[in-house]
């Protein structure tokens, strides 16, 4: 398995809208075909993989998501023009001028979300952020037969233009980094998880999390863990404009989340199972790193629908790796983070013992 900058660099570069993994899945895939490690994919298209433990250990699923946000087409124009309709929470007041790609059943197409010309923006239009919905991309079509010619359809899925842009260091910004570093790490994991003992450890990447945070739900049903590590971001909170939000820093490790509420409208959220915080946390001392600590309201993973599965629920805990600039066409995050939270994982583990006690208040 090639090292982490070029594992992450590889899945970066893979389009994959949520509801149409299939590429990402593929990839990493071949991946696990090179470990050795036998996989699945359910009917939404969940690849699921498992490494036989100790059956008198709690099994534990550790997931991620492969999809990104993006777009879905609306309409043709009759001058070539595409319309798009919004797929999962794209910003709207960064999206003129971005590069995308529309992913056909002819190949992939560059286009460009148009950008009103600078000479003939009024005053009163230069602060005003516009609806997706007002918005086109220009891919170059000078006719709607054209484009369709092409293999541009409705419903044909548009995702930022894939990049990855090497910065100082250990650093790389680049799109969707939400969530193709959690792929990365999660498959570091299974090639540091192969030889060793422990619980049965399902690893999961899961489809459509930008979508409706509901697409891991048939694999955990299949598995039926008794734990549920997901993989995510964490919000750095290191730049001018987020210093506010908390104490999270890019390059100082990895993390896991205290508590999260989205807030708007899902009135859903994580708090997370006590027994794998402190799991997470002397995991953290015994592989000398440092545990970063996030709580955020406004932030929602799938894991926060997972937890109410089973007679029991499952024990459920949020872990990540700093990052920033979320659902921009360019996201950055520091390669050290992802080394040791795979680190962090692996550690934790071999920390699972008969005595973890999952059930509250016994």
């Amino acid at each position: 398995m090639p090292p982490m900058r070029d594992l992450l660099t590889e899945l970066m570069l893979i389009p994959g809208l949520s509801g149409y993994e299939a590429r990402v899945a593929r990839a990493i895939a071949t991946h696990l075909d090179a470990l050795g490690l036998p996989h699945t994919s359910d009917r939404l298209g969940n690849l699921s993989c498992t490494i036989p433990g100790d059956p008198a250990l709690p099994p534990v699923m550790i997931f991620t998501h492969m999809d990104q946000l993006g777009f879905i087409v609306r309409k043709i124009e009759p001058s070539g023009l595409i319309r798009l309709e919004r797929l999962g929470g794209v910003p709207e007041r960064a999206l003129p001028s971005q590069a995308v790609v529309l992913s056909t059943d002819n190949g992939d197409i560059p286009g460009v979300i148009a950008n009103k010309s600078h000479h003939a923006t009024t005053p009163d239009e230069k602060y005003k952020v516009l609806p997706y919905a007002d918005l086109y991309v220009d891919a170059g079509f000078a006719s709607k037969p054209e484009a369709e010619a092409a293999g541009v359809r409705i419903g044909t899925p548009v995702t930022y233009l894939p990049r990855v842009v090497p910065l100082a260091g250990t650093r790389l910004a680049g799109t969707s980094v939400d969530d193709r570093a959690g792929c990365a790490v999660l498959l570091a994991l299974a090639r540091a998880r192969q030889a060793k003992p422990g619980p049965t450890l399902h690893l999961v990447w899961s489809v459509q999390e930008e979508f409706n945070l509901r697409g891991v739900l048939p694999a955990a049903t299949a598995l039926a863990p008794a734990i549920a590590l997901q993989i995510d971001l964490l919000l750095a909170c290191d730049t001018p404009d987020m210093t506010a939000r908390g104490d999270v820093t890019l390059g100082g490790g990895p993390g896991i989340s205290l508590y999260s509420f989205h807030g708007r409208g899902t009135l859903n959220g994580v708090i997370p199972h006590p027994a794998l915080v402190r799991l997470m946390e002397d995991a953290a001392t015994a592989a000398n790193l440092p545990l970063q600590r996030s709580a955020h309201t406004g932030a929602l993973t799938d894991l926060s629908y997972l937890q109410f599965m089973g007679p029991e629920g499952i024990a459920c805990l949020d872990v990540g790796f700093p990052m920033r600039y979320s659902h921009s066409s360019l996201e950055v995050v520091d390669l050290t983070d992802l080394d040791a939270l795979t680190t962090l994982l692996d550690t934790a583990l071999d920390h699972i013992t008969p005595a973890l006690q999952l059930t509250r208040h016994a």
